[in-house]
């Protein structure tokens, strides 16, 4: 059974009783890790109770696929209903979920947590098809979701996010929910002494500055500029500093909105009096003066083209199963060249 993006959250809460296994999967790992333990916890709890909790790796399985079904089907020796954790899951699971389906009695809820399966994967289709088992797609959250979980996770805390802030916050954090979730931690852990009940862009800074987004400002100015060999270097570094693809692909989209607003209210040609639609903006400085750059480079027509690169780029991501890093550096150098293109033509 499939579980569809609408369908999660009330599944997370009160699972299928039918359903024997749960096959979550993406390229979100802080997001399935989440969804792994919400569900375990709909059995049992206590995730360290040795009674109801075993936990299987997916190198186990491979040896010994009639194992899964054997736990299956065991009862606990203080009572309870008990939770099965297969972590890391992969297609050596393939053979024990196939087992399980075909065993016999047991109450057991077994949670394989598994990466990103491509839709020709065998273990993500035998837990789509099959009516004993259940796949949960877990895949970078969407900007939305991402204002969403910051504001929410600041108000319990007693908190407003200004908005030049929030944008701030999700344009440097990416769409991994367990880095998200440990950056607005952090940050309301910061705040906690504040007398100031709304966290502001310079609280964002001073807390999420030196550990979001390295080098992904160069990579967005080498891009907009059309400069293919600083562009280059920019996505090096920030590949080998641990950049998040999404992250990136997103902080251009962003970028791109900005730009469209602007030059969307701009008379003329007279910029000078639309760029106070552009949240964040400091008044003067290399960051203004390359948004000027870069609005006077990029006309409408061809932003609203951008844009739609970008967002082709964004589902590419979670649909194909290609490398985030090559359709980010793909996205890139598209762009970068029709940048470049223009200047030729001036």
């Amino acid at each position: 059974m499939k579980i569809e993006p609408r369908q999660a959250e009330a599944f997370l809460k009160k699972p299928d009783a039918k359903i024997r296994a749960v096959v979550i999967y993406g390229n979100d790992d802080g997001l399935v890790a989440e969804r792994g333990s919400l569900l375990a916890k709909t059995v049992c709890e206590d995730l360290k109770d040795p009674f109801r909790v075993v936990d299987i790796g997916g190198d186990v399985l491979k040896a010994d696929p009639a194992r899964l079904a054997d736990e299956f089907s065991a009862m606990s020796l203080m009572g309870g209903r008990r939770v099965i954790r297969v972590r890391p899951a992969g297609e050596e699971s393939v053979a024990a979920l196939e087992n399980l389906i075909a065993a016999g009695a047991g109450d057991a809820l077994v949670v394989l947590e598994a990466g990103n399966l491509t839709p020709r994967s065998n273990l993500r289709t035998l837990a789509e098809t099959e009516s004993l088992l259940a796949a949960l797609p877990c895949y970078m959250d969407t900007a939305e979701a991402l204002e969403g979980l910051v504001e929410s996770a600041a108000r319990a805390a007693g908190f407003a996010v200004d908005p030049a802030a929030l944008d701030w916050i999700v344009d440097r954090l990416g769409g991994d929910r367990g880095q998200t979730r440990s950056e607005v931690e952090k940050l309301l852990l910061y705040k906690s002494g504040d007398g100031n009940r709304t966290i502001t862009l310079e609280d964002a800074v001073a807390v999420l500055g030196d550990t979001a987004a390295v080098g992904i400002d160069d990579v967005i100015a080498a891009t907009f500029d059309g400069e293919i060999v600083a562009l280059d270097r920019a996505l090096d570094r920030v590949f080998a500093e641990g950049g998040n693809s999404i992250q990136l692909v997103r902080s251009l989209q962003r970028h791109a909105d900005q730009l469209h607003l602007v030059s969307g209210h701009a008379k003329g040609g007279n910029f000078e009096s639309a760029l106070f639609k552009a949240r964040g903006l400091p008044r003067g400085g290399p960051v203004r003066q390359r948004f000027e750059r870069h609005l006077r480079a990029w006309p409408l027509p061809r932003l609203s083209a951008a844009l739609t690169t970008i967002l082709d780029a964004e589902i590419d991501c979670k649909r194909t199963g290609m490398p985030d890093e090559t359709i980010a550096r793909r996205l890139c150098l598209r762009l970068a060249q029709a940048a470049r293109q223009a200047k030729a033509r001036r």
